[in-house]
């Protein structure tokens, strides 16, 4: 994945703003998750991954470059297996583990100079009909007018914040990206 990373700074093992309007979603996308194997790259504090687990997922795996993140997660949530780990081509190997039936990205895609590599790794981490959920902030043309017209644009795409957003999708983009690397069907289903 990339070279360059800061550490997010996790103080606890709660539920994010975002994760508390982006899980239903994810359910929804997801499914039937019960006896399905899952891993959430870039698990962050875990609290992802501890909702498939209170799910009925036969084994979850949370990966993350957080050190603080995946402390956290090994303290609130100690029967998930979490590792400082980042999302490469030979991730199966790393972890030492099978192809897995879901493998949920939320917030991560947006932060990465690389995300080719990382739609890529995380294809190759799935089993053949396994599904690939990931999140990112809408950036579509109409969000773009709404920002210009209020004067936000600056406080939106700031270049100030370190380890912020690099990359803005839309569906357009999110699309390509993920059929390059070898996804057939892609869907999109908003946060909010």
């Amino acid at each position: 994945m990339d070279s360059e990373y800061k550490d997010y700074g996790f103080n606890d093992s709660q539920a994010s703003q975002a994760m508390r309007y982006l899980v239903p979603g994810i359910f929804r996308m997801a499914g039937r998750v019960e006896g399905l194997r899952v891993l959430d790259a870039g698990c962050g504090n875990g609290y992802l991954a501890n909702c498939f687990q209170s799910a009925g997922a036969s084994k979850v795996v949370g990966i993350d470059l957080s050190e603080s993140g995946i402390r956290q997660a090994r303290n609130a949530y100690p029967g998930i297996r979490f590792e400082i780990c980042s999302v490469t081509d030979d991730l199966l190997q790393k972890l030492g583990k099978s192809p897995f039936d879901i493998v949920v990205s939320t917030e991560v895609i947006e932060h990465l100079y690389s995300p080719r590599e990382f739609v890529r790794s995380c294809y190759n981490a799935l089993t053949a009909n396994g599904k690939f959920i990931c999140s990112t902030p809408y950036h579509g043309y109409l969000k773009y007018v709404a920002l210009s017209v209020l004067g936000k644009m600056d406080s939106h795409l700031t270049a100030l914040w370190d380890g912020g957003h690099i990359k803005f999708f839309s569906r357009r983009t999110l699309t390509t990206i993920f059929t390059e690397q070898g996804f057939s069907e892609v869907r999109f289903l908003g946060g909010w």
